[in-house]
């Protein structure tokens, strides 16, 4: 079992960076041939990577969450397999290489640092802990995707008002279609995420009887969550379109990573075990 998940652990970046390429190749040519075959591959490559997690579970005995390289490996395929989500339901694709390279880079870094850890805290070997942590990075995914395609809103807003039309302005969705992906991604993410925060408080107080709710992460989160709840509410009432909506998800999108970068590494916290 050892030796199937080193095997892993090498072939999945590779996985990633050929359904890049593919996606890449696509993106320049835009060939009608290659529309099944990204989509399969990166199946496939969700797939094996699914398997991978699975088989460290049962290795080693505990959720992938025991420390930040473990992290990585369940952003990388949160983030593939949100997008792959997307893709089925919208069937865009001529986005799916600015999402892939993002799996791509977190499972390298994954892979070159990650450890085989069968001696931990017995607190994460709770099963409950490992739905919060998923729940909350696949919240993260959303985001993620969310911003993305903020940013690519911005850059194509920006190249209509310069009449520019090359190769981004024919590729690329239209900006109502970015502005939608956008926001679905954003409410996959505060859904997934608020699954989380329900599982913590359910889980908190037993685990942690002295935590606070003054924990940096706890109130980072939070500002997160809320972010997040007015932008969409404030859409869902027609207050907020277009560049007001896609730059309120990148903003949430960084106070995001600011809060993670900060609860985990400057700050003192009991989210800190791992």
């Amino acid at each position: 079992m050892i030796s199937l998940i080193h095997f892993l652990n090498i072939l999945l970046p590779a996985l990633y960076f050929f359904s890049f390429l593919i996606y890449f190749y696509d993106f320049m040519k835009d060939e009608k041939k290659f529309i099944n075959v990204e989509r399969i591959f990166l199946f496939i490559t969700l797939l094996v990577h699914i398997v991978y997690v699975f088989v460290r579970i049962i290795e080693f005995d505990h959720p992938p969450i025991t420390n930040v390289f473990e992290i990585f490996t369940i952003i990388s395929v949160a983030i593939g397999f949100s997008y792959f989500i997307l893709e089925l339901v919208t069937d865009i694709r001529g986005t799916g290489l600015f999402i892939i390279i993002i799996s791509f880079i977190f499972q390298l870094i994954s892979s070159l640092f990650i450890q085989d850890l069968i001696e931990v805290k017995e607190v994460l070997r709770s099963n409950l802990l490992g739905a919060h942590v998923i729940s909350a990075l696949l919240g993260y995914a959303g985001f993620t995707i969310s911003a993305v395609y903020g940013f690519l809103y911005l850059v194509l807003y920006k190249d209509i008002k310069l009449n520019k039309f090359g190769l981004i302005f024919n590729r690329l969705p239209n900006l109502e279609v970015l502005e939608r992906l956008s926001l679905y991604s954003a409410v996959i993410g505060f859904i997934t995420l608020t699954i989380a925060i329900i599982i913590g408080v359910i889980w908190l107080p037993s685990a942690f009887p002295n935590f606070s709710y003054l924990d940096p992460k706890l109130i980072g989160t939070s500002l997160v969550w809320i972010l997040y709840a007015i932008g969409i509410a404030s859409n869902i009432f027609g207050r907020w379109r277009g560049r007001k909506l896609v730059l309120l998800s990148i903003t949430g999108f960084v106070v995001a990573l600011l809060s993670t970068f900060l609860s985990n590494f400057l700050a003192r916290s009991f989210h800190s075990f791992y």
